[in-house]
């Protein structure tokens, strides 16, 4: 077997079991960990074709001669066996997904969906999403940019299907990036664009980005930016009181504080008296703890950065702060409708911290509790479609549109 043929051998059994056995708790491995996890879970199948035409030739030019070759051949089919493995499991979600709605919401949920609303929602993904995961339909999609929404020159952004609007359904999205990096436009676009194909109004609004900023600015933005939304979302066809809230990562810690820090005045400094509720919330891998009171966190990479970038003090020296910044301290029983999705696999947020969020949740909260934990799923595994980040999101689109149902018939009764 040649050197090259033995290098790629290697590699492509390294990449299978770091999606089996991501690394948790070295520092330094990781960002590695995660980011060769997280693309190798969700384009497995992509990965096994890749592979494949890759050994073909290398096999056709007589690279794995020899028995150690023969071993080689073996150990590539071994680690495809395995990649085959995790996109049927991708592409099995479906029954997962509907068994944690039923639990959250009950076993006749799906009765309470208004049937113009039900017929309209997709019970499996598109095969032409799952072949061209990063192709994004916007046909039927109205989307306007750089929507300035009045506070530290901070600007939105709208997804709404074509055509007049009255009274639409409203999601505000959060994004991630360790409260330093990403922006408005690269995070959730298969859900948004979903929903807005489904009647909805999706805004995607941006915050300021530490090391610039220091906690609370991020929450008090995103906090401006519902307020914005709740008073301006009518000039664009959307209703102001039904208004559900997502985020993934950092955008999932801020889309659960947003919720359950509702008319908050410390997080809304010059508009105290702003309106800051929303209907329902479904935050994704979010960071629910910053005290890390049950140590959860597997490593202190997570009390580093807020340490030293986000909130800029240690937690010894202000333990308020970082609780009060902590949505699994916030907890009320006026918290609203809330779904909750984590893979269990993911290297950066320990699954285990959503878990424990979701059971505080459902014995405190007088709403519906949904909590997701997605086989195998990496972080950030919904950004791009794939198995499992389809499924989640057709999950989702259920989960908002039972909540949204719920609501209309309030209205009527």
């Amino acid at each position: 077997m040649t050197l090259f043929a033995f290098i790629f051998v290697l590699i492509s059994g390294l990449l299978t079991l770091n999606i089996y056995f991501p690394v948790f708790r070295a520092r330094r491995l990781l960002t590695a960990s995660f980011g060769f996890g997280w693309l190798g879970g969700e384009l497995a199948l992509q990965l096994v074709i890749l592979q494949g035409l890759i050994g073909a030739v290398l096999v056709a030019s007589g690279s794995f001669s020899g028995l150690i070759g023969l071993i080689g051949i073996f150990a590539l089919f071994a680690g495809w066996a395995g990649l085959l493995h995790i996109h049927y499991q991708g592409m099995a979600l479906g029954p997962v997904v509907e068994a944690a709605l039923i639990k959250g919401l009950g076993a006749n949920y799906s009765q309470a969906i208004t049937s113009d609303l039900a017929s309209t929602l997709q019970q499996n993904p598109d095969i032409p999403s799952l072949l061209l995961p990063f192709k994004l339909d916007k046909t039927g999609i109205n989307i306007t940019t750089n929507i300035d929404y009045g506070h530290e020159a901070l600007k939105l952004d709208l997804y709404r299907p074509e055509g007049d609007l009255s009274s639409a359904p409203v999601l505000m999205h959060i994004h991630g990036g360790a409260w330093m990096y990403g922006n408005k436009k690269g995070q959730a676009l298969p859900l948004m664009h979903y929903l807005a194909k489904l009647g909805w109004v999706c805004c995607s609004v941006s915050y300021r980005l530490s090391p610039k900023a220091s906690h609370p600015d991020h929450i008090v933005d995103c906090k401006a930016a519902l307020a914005w939304i709740k008073a301006n979302i009518g000039d664009y066809g959307g209703d102001p009181n039904f208004i559900a809230v997502t985020g993934g990562s950092a955008g999932g810690h801020l889309s659960s504080l947003v919720a359950l820090t509702p008319n908050d005045p410390q997080f809304q400094p010059g508009f105290e008296d702003a309106d800051t509720t929303v209907q329902a919330a479904v935050p994704f891998y979010g960071v629910f703890d910053w005290t890390d009171a049950d140590q959860l966190q597997p490593s202190d990479l997570l009390k580093t950065l807020l340490e030293r970038t986000v909130v800029k003090q240690s937690v010894e020296a202000v333990p308020e702060v970082f609780s009060a910044a902590s949505p699994l301290h916030r907890i009320t029983p006026e918290a609203p409708p809330m779904m909750v999705i984590h893979g269990t696999h993911d290297s950066l947020v320990p699954v285990a911290l959503a878990a424990e969020f979701s059971r505080k949740l459902k014995t405190i909260s007088k709403e519906p509790v949904v909590y997701l934990e997605v086989p195998r799923a990496q972080h950030a595994f919904d950004i791009f479609a794939s198995p499992r980040s389809e499924h989640t999101k057709l999950g989702v689109a259920r989960f908002l549109t039972h909540r949204y149902s719920v609501y209309l018939k309030q209205l009527a009764a």
